[in-house]
């Protein structure tokens, strides 16, 4: 996956010269196969990233390529090798684990013959196998985020992108879905493309970091280069870890008009996942 100058800019109303650039000159090259982190503090334009990846916001040609497929001009070809859990849940309560996972199979146009067992392959990955004919609003938090791992997964996608997965679960669900993630990596090669606000995930779980702030990418490398760097650069540091390596990189004071994406309604809404899956 590539972005090369990709920009973002949210217009007010009918004036095309009046907005909020999100998103402002990245350039990004995501390798086959690996986990990749894309950190930041709110506002950076991580999600607006994200939803350019996914063909959720138009680009320009050439600004992003998965796979060798541009955004612009081959959504079709681009959402087939995606698999994608957004912040804000997706799964419906009213129907059980299996139906719910139907629902994706059939929207990401799996073959009908394929179709009953790519879901129960789907849903053993996660493993919720036994609770998959229960509504799916008698489950747990994290059996939620399991369940919507396994509605991106069912597609047998190239690259999953996951924006905050684990966003509100206690320590023992968000190391079960990191868990499964990490099992069906190993076992297909899938790339990741990951945003998380738990540095203690990133570490743990990525092979490369990109740290964004204000649109644009300040770090980039291993976490261990990372926190190497900031050695040399502060060598009051001592031995940093990847918080202080986000707040040497991003740290910052949020003063009025600095924030490149997300508003009221966008904590309101992660607010209200948190709560739903805790």
């Amino acid at each position: 996956m590539e972005c090369s100058g990709l920009e973002y800019t949210f217009h007010r109303g009918r004036r095309k010269d009046a907005g909020t650039r999100a998103v402002d000159g990245v350039d990004l090259a995501v390798r086959t196969g690996e986990v990749f982190g894309l950190l930041g503090p709110n506002g950076a334009g991580k999600t607006t990233t994200i939803r350019a990846i996914t063909t959720l916001l138009p680009t320009p040609a050439g600004m992003v390529r998965v796979f060798g497929h541009d955004t612009a001009r081959e959504r079709t070809e681009v959402r087939r090798l995606l698999g994608y859990v957004p912040q804000q849940l997706s799964a419906d309560g009213g129907l059980t684990g299996r139906e719910n996972v139907e629902l994706f199979a059939r929207v990401f146009d799996v073959p009908r013959a394929e179709r009953a067992a790519r879901v129960a392959q789907a849903l053993a990955a996660v493993d919720l196998t036994e609770a998959a004919d229960r509504m799916a609003g008698t489950y747990s938090g994290g059996m939620v985020r399991r369940l919507e791992l396994a509605q991106a997964l069912v597609s047998a996608p190239r690259l999953l992108v996951l924006d905050e997965p684990t966003v509100g679960l206690d320590p023992i669900a968000r190391a079960g879905v990191w868990e499964r993630v990490d099992a069906v990596r190993r076992a297909t090669g899938m790339t990741v493309l990951v945003t998380t606000h738990y540095m203690d995930e990133a570490d743990r779980h990525c092979d490369r970091i990109a740290l964004m702030d204000r649109g644009r990418i300040r770090a980039l490398g291993t976490p261990e280069e990372l926190k190497s760097r900031v050695r040399e650069q502060d060598p009051a540091a001592g031995d940093p870890s990847l918080d202080d390596v986000f707040r040497h990189f991003s740290g910052r004071g949020l003063t009025r008009g600095e924030a490149t994406e997300g508003d009221i309604g966008d904590v309101r809404r992660t607010r209200r996942t948190a709560g739903r899956v805790g």
